[in-house]
């Protein structure tokens, strides 16, 4: 099944996706890919606003029926907001996992590079690899 891949966003090779906010700040969650691989989840444990995050940190966890996998941020920052509303429907990261199903906000810090990020085109191609 072909993978939906926004093309506003940036992704990680451990299938994160960050799109970034008019505020500055970003939105981080998973990717349909990832969301394909997991199958129906059934708990989300997101981090807490204020804490501060290196990038590559494992910060959140996605359980479904199948596994429970670590999220790891994107780019270093403090996080700003959680989505809350995945304590009580965390199937909303199958169904919508680039709307309502997004897992935390991060204000990014000033060594936040993102180059390490890839461009949708180069996230296609890995998942496309089988990555």
């Amino acid at each position: 099944m072909a993978s939906n891949i926004p093309t506003d966003l940036r992704y990680t090779r451990s299938h994160e996706w960050v799109r970034k906010n008019a505020d500055g700040t970003v939105t981080i969650g998973v990717t349909d890919h990832a969301q394909h691989a997991l199958g129906d989840v059934v708990f989300v444990e997101t981090p807490q606003a204020g804490r501060v995050l290196a990038a590559g940190e494992a910060c959140a966890v996605v359980e479904s029926v199948k596994a429970a996998s670590d999220v790891y941020a994107p780019v270093a920052g403090t996080v700003v907001a959680a989505n809350g509303v995945l304590a009580d429907a965390p199937e909303r990261v199958n169904s919508d996992p680039y709307g309502d199903g997004w897992l935390w906000c991060l204000a990014p810090g000033e060594d936040a590079a993102a180059t390490a990020l890839l461009a949708p085109a180069e996230y296609e191609t890995l998942v496309a690899g089988g990555g």
